[in-house]
């Protein structure tokens, strides 16, 4: 079953959904939110898949909070305004349904989020498993034409920094834009090899060259990489050890 919640500021709203959520056998409703800060909390603490979300909130838009979100979880938008939906696809997110929301529709919309957390379930159970240990020195891309794929080896990678919606791959001076989500890229790189420091920055772990106050310096990189508070720690038990 795929385990739910509902973010909406009005509960007739969340009364219609928690119906539809009844009748569908795919679905278990784990909770439901008029506040969406209480919502975000709540995920952060708990394994949900699928998030029902309305868009215009006073709190917290949905366009925010799917941005806040990177990726943790899949998300269905509910709105009256039809306005939204292209924003809401850039975020890739699983469907748009438009209040007042149908059944039918409502069905569509849940076969295409169970369609993606099982894709996602097969992608995370054997990552790279036709490939040998000694190719895993790149990955592949996407970039904005579609069907093109872009090579990034590990080796030219400078830094990695997150920039609202995309994610930006720095090699020198060339800058490759990515739309994914910090966790996304991080659970495509090698742990040995890079290492995040910062909710928007992951660095490779050869290239540090030194730590100056709260900024990371890099070999041959003119840029200041901060460190995280919450990332500080890890950082500092990788070098420990070669502290004198």
């Amino acid at each position: 079953m795929i385990r739910c919640i509902i973010v909406d500021d009005e509960q007739p709203a969340i009364d219609v959904l928690v119906n539809h959520v009844g009748q569908s056998p795919l679905l278990r409703l784990e909770a439901t939110f008029t506040n969406p800060v209480e919502a975000l909390h709540f995920l952060s603490g708990n394994d949900i898949q699928l998030v029902f979300l309305d868009v215009q909130m006073p709190e917290l838009s949905g366009i925010d909070f799917v941005e806040t979100l990177q990726g943790k979880c899949h998300v269905i938008m509910t709105t009256a305004y039809s306005e939204f939906a292209l924003k809401g696809y850039d975020l890739n997110v699983v469907d748009y349904l438009v209040k007042p929301i149908r059944f039918a529709r409502f069905l569509q919309a849940i076969q295409k989020a169970e369609e993606r957390i099982s894709e996602k379930k097969e992608n995370t159970a054997a990552p790279h498993a036709s490939l040998p240990a000694t190719e895993d020195d790149h990955i592949f891309v996407k970039t904005g034409t579609k069907g093109e794929l872009q090579r990034l080896n590990f080796e030219d990678i400078d830094y990695i920094e997150a920039m609202k919606n995309y994610i930006a791959f720095t090699s020198g001076t060339k800058r490759t834009l990515v739309y994914a989500s910090m966790k996304e890229i991080e659970d495509h790189l090698p742990k040995s090899s890079f290492i995040r420091v910062h909710k928007s920055f992951i660095i490779p772990i050869k290239k540090i060259s030194g730590i100056k106050g709260n900024l990371i310096l890099l070999k041959d990189v003119n840029a200041e990489i901060l460190i995280g508070d919450s990332y500080k720690a890890e950082l500092m038990q990788l070098i420990t050890g070669k502290i004198i």
